[in-house]
């Protein structure tokens, strides 16, 4: 396999798909949240109501064959111990919700049941063909259903998929100069912001209730946006009570998504991931390593909204009439595990079925809230690394919170107050009672060590009649003793 479909498999972004521009980012200027042009949306309405490629494409490299290492596994994969998904399903299992993945594709597998094509921006398919593998990756983590072989399941098995196909490393356009157009996300493979913002679009009309995106693009911060179609369409999915949740993106040597934005804030942004950036619309996620810790390949950003396991995934097998289970791809080096935001972003959209599932009331919004809210907070609050922290599926089910939003307009966080502290005792009292009390013992102690040299040197006198009384009753059956 190509080292470029390493790097799909691998990347948030599907590999080396994932940018808008190549080279080195330029050093960090002023950025802002993006604002929404929802006029721009105009330039992929028709594009998403015909489902098809905008150009004509063909395949110019041979599909993915992931593997399985280590053989099948008996037990849950660690996300899914991490996650305590088992307790979450006594309260939700994802029914009634269809989650789109927009990806490379999801091939039918006998435990996605429930999948819904849904067109295809890069061939002739109709949406469940995946040459790529990652977009069945994806819908694995989000929806399988259990099995009796092996310990693997879906976030949210009883979910519906709904496959639209707009990436792959594996098409081209026919004619190569469209490579060099603005907003063009790789010279090598097909997709670009245009068709992921009309995947968007197509998703929301038909039906979706959650939007997983497990691509990204990314731009220097001095660079001019080429994603405004993208941004409309987000917003447009969220103003129709949708919700959509984005990978944050991985670091990409030779990309435009290799520098990390290692400082806080939007003004210290180098990096812009699209369409993570697009925050309140978008739920982006980022990725934590088994024991915790950041992933080291998990891009920071102020868009960051949670953080969930992204490292060796285990999921469904993508090769056409595959049936069992993958953990890793093959490279020029060898095999390699499946890491990546990519795969974070497939938790977190599972999460989401299972909360709108279980809380049908909620809008977009709400439920966003509901997952930031109840995560697992790092210590001194929210960050850029991690968001409001790990997902907690049990607590975003189970838990009651405030009216109040975590977030209010922007994403910075609501301060939470304190206990309110006990009532004002005054402790003059007990102090002097305290002191009198030691102050008496005392006493009663010396009192009897200066008795004790007179006790010891007393003779007691004892009538000789009543003597031989206690020594009758001493020696009588049921008869009581003195101390």
């Amino acid at each position: 396999m190509a080292p470029l479909l390493r790097r799909l498999l691998r990347a948030v972004t599907v590999a080396a798909v994932l940018a808008l521009a190549t080279g080195t980012p330029t050093p960090a200027m002023a950025v802002a949240p993006p604002k929404i042009d929802d006029g721009a949306l105009g330039a992929v309405l028709g594009l998403a109501a015909s489902a098809r490629p905008p150009d004509e494409t063909e395949q110019a490299k041979l599909c993915a064959e992931p593997t399985l290492q280590g053989g099948v596994p008996r037990d849950p994969p660690l996300a899914q111990r991490i996650l305590d998904l088992p307790e979450a399903w006594q309260f939700s299992r994802g029914a009634g919700q269809k989650v789109a993945v927009i990806d490379t594709g999801v091939n039918r597998h006998w435990r996605l049941p429930a999948l819904q094509a849904g067109g295809d921006f890069v061939s002739t398919t109709d949406g469940t063909v995946d040459c790529d593998g990652h977009g069945t990756f994806v819908a694995g983590i989000i929806a399988a259903q259990p099995s009796l072989e092996d310990g693997f399941a879906g976030v949210a098995p009883e979910a519906e998929i709904l496959a639209i196909r707009q990436l792959s490393s594996a098409y081209e356009a026919k004619d190569r100069n469209r490579r060099e157009e603005p907003g063009v996300i790789t010279r090598e493979g097909y997709g670009t912001v245009n068709t992921l913002a009309a995947g968007v679009v197509r998703a929301v009309d038909m039906g979706a209730t959650v939007i997983n995106i497990s691509e990204v693009a990314c731009m220097a911060a001095s660079a001019g946006a080429a994603d405004g179609a993208l941004g409309a369409a987000v917003k447009y999915a969220y103003d129709r009570n949708v919700v959509v949740v984005a990978a944050a993106g991985n670091i990409m040597q030779g990309t435009a998504c290799e520098k990390q934005n290692d400082r806080s804030g939007w003004p210290a942004v180098g990096t812009v991931v699209t369409p993570a950036w697009f925050t309140p619309y978008v739920l982006s996620v980022a990725s934590v390593d088994p024991e915790g810790a950041v992933s080291p390949f998990s891009l920071h950003g102020p868009w960051v909204g949670v953080a969930a396991p992204g490292r060796e995934i285990v999921s469904l097998d993508s090769k056409p009439g595959g049936a069992g289970l993958v953990n890793a791809t093959q490279t020029s080096e060898g095999y390699s595990t499946i890491d990546g935001t990519s795969f974070s972003s497939a938790y977190v959209s599972g999460l989401a079925a299972l909360v709108r599932s279980r809380f049908p009331e909620l809008t977009a919004a709400e439920v966003i809230d509901r997952i930031k809210s109840t995560a697992q907070a790092p210590d001194n609050g929210r960050n850029d690394k991690v968001g409001h922290g790990l997902i907690d599926p049990l607590a975003a089910l189970t838990a009651q919170l405030p009216q109040q939003p975590v977030t209010v307009g922007s994403d910075i966080p609501r301060k939470i107050a304190g206990p309110s502290p006990a009532p004002y005792v005054d402790p003059a009292p007990r102090l002097v009672a305290t002191i009198g009390s030691i102050t008496l013992l005392a006493l009663l102690g010396l009192g009897y060590a200066a008795s004790i040299p007179f006790r010891r040197g007393e003779q007691v006198s004892v009538d000789p009649g009543a003597e031989q009384q206690i020594r009758d009753a001493s020696s009588t059956p049921g008869g009581g003793s003195a101390a």
